[in-house]
C-alpha cells in the first residue's frame, strides 16, 4: 500500500488525543477540588462536542438559555467525522421497515441542504440492478415511496437509467446494463460540527474542548459538575473549573452509558430506558475511480450497502461497513479484514477493480446505535431516543440517532430540556441559517436551488477579489460561505494572506481556525476543519503543525 497522506487511522485516533483520552479515564472515582477553581454558572451543562451536542447546545442558546458545552478531545474528534458525510432519508432502512425514520430523515434533508449550501449539496446516486437479489418492481416501489414519505422542493426524483451507454455505466462491469438514479445530499460532516458549535457560541454559549466532564454531582436542585482541562498536543492537565449548571444534556455519544452511570451516578431505576450497542464503521479513499458527479450504491452479497462516493476533487471515498467494537471507543481503526472486503464487493461492480494497495486513507468511527436486540450490526436502528429526568436534578440523555436528524434532534431535546427547568420556549431553527449559509450580501435572496446559489456566490467573490486564485477561491466558498468575506476583510493582495504554509493553507486561513473554530493542532486543521491532510505530503503537514505548535 503506498504511504498513507494522514494517519493510519481516522485522525482524531493520533497519539495526543489518544493520550489525553485514556488519562481522562484512568479513573472515574471522586478527584479533588483544584485549589482555586474558577467558577461558572449556566443552565445547561451539555456533555459532548460531537453533531448531537453542538446541536443542542445551538439550540438552546438559540432560545436564551446560558450554555456551557464541554468536549474532552476536539469538535466532532470521534463519531461525528468519521460518517459516509451523506444527507440521505436512508433508502436501505425500507427494507427494515423503519418507515418513520426515513419519513423524519427525508423531511430533514432540504432543511438541512438550505441551512448550509457551502458544507452541503445534493447528490445523485446510481443504483445499479442486481435481479438475482431483488426484482425491478420491487427497486421502483421502494424508489417510489423514498420519493414521496417527504416533501421534496427542489431534489429531482428518481428515474430508471440504461448503464450499458453513457458516462454512469463506464466504470461499470458490462453485465450491469439496468439502472435507477435517485436523490439524496452530501455533507461536509466535521465542519458541519464545527458551525453549530460556532453559532452556539455566537449565540452566547461557552464552548470548551479538551475538557471533560470529570464528576458530576446532583446539588442544590442543579448539577456540581467538575470539569479537567488538558493540552491539545501533550494531554497534560492545564486546570479545573468548578461549574454549576441547573440541568444537564449527556451527549457524550459512545461514551453516553459511562458518563450516565459512572459519572453522573443515576440509580439504573431511572435510567434503563436506553442502551447503546457500539458499531464500527469504516471506510477506504482511493484515487479517483471515475470522471462524473454522481455517487453509486451497491448492494453487497452479504446485504449490506456500500457508497462509492466522488471526494475531495481527486479521489473516491468508499464504505462503510458495520462491526460491533466491545473495546475503547476511542481505539478504533479499520482491519486488514474490512479493506479486503469493501475491495472485494466492489470487484463485483467496477471494471477495474481495486486492491487494498489502491488504498490512500482510511479512518473508522463507532456508532452509539440505539440496541433495538437486532441481531446483525447492519439492522440496528438508526433513530433515537430522548430520555428526560427531573431525579436526582434534570438531566437528558440522548441514545443513538443519526447525522441527517441532528437538527431536528436537537429540537426536541430543547423542547424537553424547556419542559425540565419550567420554562418552556420557542423552537427556532427550521429556518435557520448556519454561519456562512447566507449568502445574500452578495446574491440577494436565494433561489430554490441551493447548489447553484453557492456556485454563483463563488463566481461573485472572484469578481470582487481577482487576486484570489480560482482553487482558492472554490474551497473557502465551500468551506467558509459568505464567512469568507469576513476572512477577506481588509486584505486587497495575496500577500495579505501571509504566508503559505502548505500549497493552499495561508497563516490567515490557520489564525481564523484557531481563533474562531478552535482548533489547536494539525489534525484538527487538516483532517477536520478541512481534509487538506489529504492533498499534502508529510512535509507539509509537519510544516503546518511547526506552525500550530509556534503560535499557540
Amino acid at each position: 500500500m503506498p504511504q498513507d497522506p494522514g494517519p493510519p487511522s481516522h485522525a482524531p485516533h493520533v497519539t495526543a488525543d489518544a493520550a489525553a483520552h485514556a488519562a481522562a479515564h484512568a479513573s472515574t472515582g471522586p478527584v479533588a477540588a483544584a485549589s482555586a477553581p474558577a467558577q461558572r454558572q449556566c443552565d445547561v451543562l451539555v456533555v459532548g462536542g460531537g453533531i448531537n451536542g453542538v446541536g443542542i447546545a445551538r439550540d438552546l442558546a438559540g432560545r436564551g438559555w446560558r450554555v456551557l458545552l464541554c468536549e474532552q478531545d476536539d469538535l466532532a474528534s470521534h463519531t461525528s467525522s468519521a460518517s459516509t458525510k451523506l444527507i440521505h432519508g436512508g433508502l436501505r432502512y425500507l427494507e427494515h421497515r423503519e418507515f418513520g425514520l426515513v419519513r423524519k430523515a427525508l423531511q430533514e434533508r432540504e432543511v438541512l441542504l438550505r441551512s448550509a449550501p457551502h458544507i452541503m449539496s445534493p447528490l445523485r446516486f446510481v443504483l445499479p440492478h442486481d435481479a438475482a437479489m431483488r426484482p425491478a418492481w420491487m427497486i421502483r416501489l421502494g424508489l417510489w415511496l423514498y420519493d414521496h414519505l417527504a416533501r421534496r422542493e427542489f431534489l429531482p426524483g428518481c428515474a430508471a437509467v440504461a448503464l450499458q451507454d453513457g458516462p454512469l455505466g463506464e466504470p461499470l462491469q458490462p453485465g450491469w446494463q439496468r439502472g435507477f438514479v435517485y436523490s439524496d445530499g452530501w455533507v461536509d460532516d466535521a465542519r458541519l460540527v464545527a458551525l453549530c458549535a460556532l453559532d452556539a457560541a455566537e449565540r452566547g454559549a461557552e464552548v470548551l474542548t479538551r475538557t471533560r466532564a470529570e464528576r458530576v454531582q446532583p446539588e442544590g436542585g442543579g448539577w456540581r459538575v467538575e470539569l479537567a482541562q488538558c493540552d491539545a498536543a501533550s494531554g497534560a492537565p492545564t486546570g479545573r473549573l468548578s461549574v454549576h449548571a441547573r440541568a444537564v444534556v449527556n451527549a457524550a455519544g459512545p461514551w453516553a452509558e459511562h458518563l450516565l452511570r459512572e459519572v453522573m451516578q443515576v440509580p439504573a431505576g431511572r435510567a434503563d430506558h436506553g442502551a447503546l450497542r457500539l458499531v464500527k464503521g469504516s471506510h477506504i479513499v482511493v484515487r479517483k475511480l471515475f470522471d462524473h458527479d454522481h455517487a453509486y450504491i451497491f448492494q453487497g452479497q452479504d446485504g449490506r450497502i456500500i457508497f462509492a462516493i466522488p471526494y475531495e476533487r481527486d479521489f473516491t471515498l468508499i464504505g462503510t461497513t458495520d462491526v460491533d467494537h466491545p473495546g475503547d471507543p476511542a481505539r478504533v481503526a479499520i482491519s486488514d479484514d474490512e479493506v479486503a472486503y469493501l475491495c472485494r464487493e466492489l470487484g463485483r461492480y467496477l471494471r477495474q477493480p481495486i486492491t487494498p494497495a489502491d488504498v490512500v486513507w482510511t479512518y473508522a468511527g463507532v456508532r452509539p446505535l440505539l440496541d433495538d436486540a437486532s441481531g446483525a450490526a447492519s439492522a440496528v436502528t438508526r433513530d433515537y431516543l430522548l430520555q428526560a429526568q427531573a431525579l436526582p436534578a434534570p438531566w437528558l440523555t440522548v441514545w443513538g440517532g443519526k447525522l441527517t436528524t441532528f437538527r431536528l434532534l436537537s429540537e426536541q431535546a430543547a423542547d424537553q430540556v424547556g419542559a425540565l427547568l419550567g420554562e418552556p420556549r420557542r423552537a427556532w431553527t427550521a429556518h435557520a441559517l448556519l454561519p456562512g449559509g447566507d449568502l445574500s450580501e452578495l446574491l440577494g435572496p436565494p433561489s430554490r436551488d441551493p447548489g447553484a446559489d453557492i456556485a454563483a456566490f463563488e463566481a461573485q467573490l472572484r469578481q470582487r477579489h481577482p487576486w484570489l486564485d480560482a482553487a482558492l477561491a472554490h474551497r473557502w466558498s465551500r468551506a467558509y460561505g459568505s464567512r469568507t468575506l469576513r476572512l477577506l476583510d481588509g486584505i486587497g493582495a495575496r500577500a495579505g494572506l501571509g504566508a503559505e504554509v502548505a500549497p493552499g493553507l495561508h497563516e490567515a486561513e490557520l489564525r481564523h481556525l484557531m481563533r474562531d473554530e478552535w482548533a489547536r493542532t494539525a489534525e484538527d486543521v487538516l483532517w477536520r476543519r478541512s481534509k487538506l491532510g489529504l492533498h499534502l505530503t508529510p512535509a507539509q503537514r509537519q510544516a503546518v503543525a511547526d506552525w500550530l505548535a509556534t503560535h499557540a
